[in-house]
C-alpha cells in the first residue's frame, strides 16, 4: 500500500503542476477510494498541496513572472477562511463532503475543458482587489472543508475574469501553499494527521511536482495540459457519484 500511494502521489503531482493546481484535488478521492477515512486523506492533501508546488512558487518569483499584487488579496483571504473552513468540517456529514467534492470536480473540470482562449482576446491587467478577495475567500473556505488546495477554484473563476492564463497558473501555485497550510494546521490542531500517510505522500509530491514544472517549461502546450487536468477530475468525479450512490 506505501507503494502505491507513493507512485499515485509522485505522478498526481507530476501532472498537476503542468497547471500550476494543487494534486491534492485528485489525491484525496483516490486516498478514499483506497479505504483511507477522508477526514484522514483531507490534511495528508493539503500538507501535499503545501510541499509540491512550494518549488514551483519559488521559481517563478526567481523568474519575476508573479503579480504579487493580484496575488496577495487572495492569499489574504484564502489562509483565513481555509482555517474556516477545516474548523467547519467537523460538523458536516461525509456524505455532504463527498457530495461536494463531486461539485468541485466537475465544476473545475468543465472549466478547464471548455473555457478556450480566443486569438485576439485582449487580458484584462488591471487589479480588481474586492473580486480578487472574494475569489480567495470562497477558495479558502472549500480549501479547508475539501481538504484541497483551492486551485481548482481559483483558475477557472480567474479565467471568468479576463486574467491570462499564463498570470493565473503562475498566481494559483503562489496562492495554494498558504491555503492549504493553513487548513493543515486546523486539522493537526484538530488531532487528524497520519504523519506516516503524509510523509509518503509529500515525499513523492514534491519529487513528482519538481519534475512535472521542468517538463511544463520544455515540452508541453497549455491547452494541452487542461485537457489532460479536465479529463482525470471528470473521471474523478464519476468515480465519486458511484461511491455514493
Amino acid at each position: 500500500m506505501d507503494y502505491l500511494i507513493a507512485g499515485i502521489s509522485f505522478v498526481a503531482a507530476f501532472v498537476f503542476s503542468l497547471g500550476g493546481v494543487g494534486a491534492a484535488i485528485i489525491l484525496i478521492p483516490i486516498l478514499v477510494s483506497l479505504g483511507i477515512p477522508i477526514g484522514i486523506a483531507k490534511p495528508v492533501g493539503l500538507f501535499y498541496n503545501t510541499v509540491s508546488l512550494t518549488g514551483a512558487s519559488i521559481s517563478n518569483i526567481k523568474n519575476k513572472r508573479l503579480d504579487f499584487k493580484v496575488g496577495i488579496p487572495i492569499i489574504i483571504f484564502s489562509f483565513i477562511f481555509a482555517i474556516v473552513g477545516a474548523w467547519g468540517s467537523q460538523f458536516f456529514p461525509k456524505k455532504i463532503i463527498l457530495i461536494l467534492f463531486i461539485g468541485f470536480l466537475l465544476f473545475s473540470g468543465f472549466m478547464f475543458l471548455f473555457h478556450k482562449k480566443k486569438e485576439l482576446e485582449s487580458y484584462r491587467e488591471d487589479r480588481p482587489y474586492f473580486s480578487l478577495s472574494l475569489i480567495g475567500a470562497f477558495a479558502g473556505l472549500l480549501s479547508g472543508l475539501l481538504g484541497v488546495g483551492g486551485g481548482g477554484i481559483i483558475s477557472p473563476l480567474m479565467l471568468m475574469l479576463g486574467f491570462n492564463p499564463k498570470k493565473i497558473t503562475v498566481i494559483t501555485a503562489f496562492v495554494v501553499p498558504f491555503s492549504s497550510f493553513a487548513g493543515f494546521l486546523t486539522y493537526w490542531a484538530m488531532g487528524n494527521v497520519d504523519w506516516r500517510l503524509l510523509i509518503i505522500a509529500s515525499s513523492a509530491g514534491i519529487v513528482g511536482a519538481t519534475l512535472g514544472t521542468m517538463f511544463m517549461h520544455k515540452n508541453l502546450n497549455p491547452l494541452s495540459v487542461k485537457r489532460i487536468l479536465a479529463i482525470i477530475l471528470l473521471i474523478m468525479a464519476v468515480k465519486l457519484v458511484w461511491n455514493v450512490i
